[in-house]
């Protein structure tokens, strides 16, 4: 949950560093037809760069950057074949930001996609995905942070993880990044944090075994008149070192680091209120390689 420089997965009770997802967007999440066919599934502030960190947990470093960093500062021209023809559309050609065309889950396990395919395409759309619900505002609820962390990670590690993001996740941290003290949002503001996948690549891999950089943006801060901490971009690459366990991938460990971080755009800062908006009217993807 780590984006780039303002979501605070806790202070790091045992060596972990600070970095943040974004938000899964609930049951509001939406599918986007890939090339090929199948179904797959900005604001511009730039963060302090002199006060991220990694959150570690067991081994296992979270995904919180932002908040604690928040915290502190105060097709071809071909006709393609379809339905019609009695064929599968074919899969489009690989490529640095091609989509392959297959269809990257089979189901859900919650509001968390699941399900995904035994290849190499299936362990980074799970990463992709898992970053997606592991930086979202629902991680900052005792309640649905242990049912995200159940759904994304191998079950050897969840109880010690579990326990040690509710340390992480104390009242105080919570009330630093302007959040009540049980994780609920002030009356009239709104909190934001949400992670937003750029592209995966995968850089090891064995048959039931694979690691993958998911190169993420992400917004974190709290929209509301009245705010101290305004929402603001973030840039950041999580790597996942992924297993296969009961017939789908899932996360054995993880790490964060900052960037590759863009130059700033020339964009016009939107109101809180715009922001606060946007974040509540627009759903999340289901996210595919």
């Amino acid at each position: 949950m780590s984006q780039g420089d303002e979501r605070g997965y806790g202070s790091d009770p045992g060596g972990r560093t600070e970095d943040a997802y974004s938000t899964l967007g609930g049951t509001r999440q939406t599918r986007t037809r890939l090339p090929g066919g199948d179904e797959g599934d900005g604001y511009g502030r730039r963060p302090a760069r002199n006060s991220r960190s990694l959150i570690m947990v067991v081994g296992v470093v979270v995904l919180l950057v932002a908040a604690i960093a928040f915290a502190n500062r105060g097709g071809s021209g071909g006709e393609a074949e379809g339905p019609a023809a009695g064929k599968e559309p074919p899969a489009a050609g690989a490529g640095p930001t091609a989509a392959t065309g297959t269809k990257p889950v089979q189901g859900r396990n919650g509001t968390i996609a699941s399900g995904f395919a035994h290849d190499e395409q299936g362990a980074q759309s799970a990463a992709a995905n898992y970053a997606v619900a592991l930086g979202s505002a629902e991680m900052f609820d005792k309640t649905k942070r242990d049912v995200i962390l159940q759904a994304t990670h191998v079950p050897a590690v969840v109880a010690s993880l579990q326990a040690d993001m509710a340390k992480a996740y104390s009242p105080g941290f919570l009330a630093n990044v302007g959040l009540n003290e049980d994780g609920s949002t002030p009356s009239g503001l709104a909190f934001v944090s949400r992670t937003v996948p750029v592209g995966t690549k995968v850089t090891s891999r064995s048959e039931d075994a694979t690691t993958v950089e998911v190169w993420c943006t992400g917004l974190v801060g709290m929209a509301g008149q009245g705010s101290t901490k305004p929402v603001t971009a973030t840039w950041f690459t999580i790597t996942e070192k992924l297993k296969w366990v009961d017939n789908d991938w899932k996360i054995e460990s993880s790490t964060q680091t900052e960037g590759p971080t863009p130059v700033n755009g020339d964009n016009r800062a939107s109101t809180a209120d715009d922001i606060a908006g946007a974040v509540e009217g627009y759903g999340g993807f289901t996210y595919a390689r």
